[in-house]
């Protein structure tokens, strides 16, 4: 606000002419002239506090104007600052997703697909893998662009847990660990060769219980095919293999043959009803006899692993036509 013109029209003007009064309240008497120097000095000072006035009013003005250019400025610096933090994040989450999708590698490990982390493939030094990752080993590419490793993809899995874990983690019953050193001699990972190696030793030094099967044929229709083995679970695979088949319906394996968990006992007679057969399970319209059904038996014991012992009474010139045999695992 400027205070010049209301100064101006309240401050009193002295002149040589219009001399300045006492003022009656302070009892000063009748009007005296006042010296024309005191009327100098007196326009003087009020000159002087107008002026001072004026240049406070200005100066009052321009730090209010100041102020109103520096929180402007301060404004627009922070909306600057907000603007450059909101590119900086996006190309920050940029980079973290491409650096992502750069970590990860595809492996072709005989016709088997491997996604993982490329710090999991390095993490053992001086390794196949490792130098695959880092250059320092030449590996072919398959058709689409991913390294190609020829060897057993199936087994690779156990390589790759093992590189996950930092230990050699089997699921149980597992029978390849020959294979699986050889696979951890390829790829160059000692502690991967030291605990299968350490694995098969255990298992050769627990011991074992054999397992017995004996198949006889008597050839007598009271006693028919009998089927033995101390191993139950042989026992449940004879019975999922074969089914029989009344009146076009499949009614599972018929309880009647099954003496114990450990013994089958086929009669010469299958069933009395009409219309009835035992049939291959995977082959309806293969109707079984006793001696398809011990074939199939000594099929399975062999694929199980069992090995023949002993036979009696091979003069006929087929194992199947024996009266005894036993296996054992």
């Amino acid at each position: 606000m400027n205070l010049f013109p209301i100064l101006l029209q309240k401050a009193p003007a002295y002149t040589a002419d219009t001399p300045p009064t006492a003022n009656p309240a302070d009892g000063a008497g009748d009007a005296a002239s006042i010296p024309f120097h005191h009327q100098a000095g007196a326009e003087e000072r009020r000159v002087c506090v107008v002026a001072f006035l004026f240049k406070r009013s200005q100066s009052q003005e321009e730090q209010a104007a100041t102020a109103s250019s520096k929180m402007e400025r301060k404004i627009n610096r922070r909306e600057k600052e907000k603007e450059y933090e909101g590119k900086h994040n996006s190309t920050e989450d940029a980079d973290h997703g491409k650096n992502c999708k750069s970590t990860l590698t595809t492996l072709n490990v005989g016709g088997y697909l491997y996604i993982t982390q490329k710090q999991t493939l390095t993490k053992y030094p001086d390794t196949f893998l490792e130098g695959i990752v880092n250059g320092k080993i030449l590996c072919p590419f398959d058709a689409d662009g991913h390294y190609f490793i020829d060897r057993d993809g199936l087994l690779f899995r156990h390589v790759l847990n093992f590189l996950r874990n930092g230990e050699l983690l089997l699921p149980e019953g597992f029978r390849e660990n020959q294979l699986l050193a050889q696979e951890a001699e390829f790829f160059q990972l000692k502690g991967l060769a030291e605990e299968v190696k350490s694995r098969w030793e255990k298992e050769q030094l627990t011991p074992r219980e054999t397992t017995f099967l004996e198949i006889t044929d008597n050839h007598d229709r009271s006693q028919g095919l009998r089927i033995f083995c101390n191993a139950p679970d042989f026992i449940s695979k004879i019975k999922s293999r074969i089914v029989l088949v009344s009146k076009s319906r499949l009614d599972g394996f018929p309880e009647e043959f099954s003496i114990s968990s450990n013994i089958i006992q086929f009669k010469y007679f299958i069933k009395s009803e009409n219309g009835t057969r035992l049939v291959l399970k995977e082959d309806n319209t293969f109707v079984c006899t006793l001696e398809t059904l011990k074939f199939e038996a000594i099929m399975m014991a062999l694929k199980c692993g069992f090995r023949l012992l002993t036979s009696l009474d091979c003069s006929k010139g087929s194992i199947v036509h024996s009266d005894a045999l036993h296996f054992i695992k």
